[in-house]
């Protein structure tokens, strides 16, 4: 495999996996469910022990 295919596979495939991966993150932190445990976590750093 030469430098321009492994380049051109990379440019055309690595664009599809990042940016299925970008969707991934951004349904999973938009899920149903989540905003009580993003509040939860929020809300950390103001507990006092």
């Amino acid at each position: 495999m030469d430098y321009e295919t492994f380049r051109q596979l990379a440019d055309s495939w690595g664009l599809v996996y990042l940016t299925t991966v970008f969707v991934g993150v951004v349904v999973w932190a938009f899920r149903p469910g989540s905003k009580k445990h993003y509040e939860a976590a929020a809300k950390i750093p103001l507990d006092e022990d």
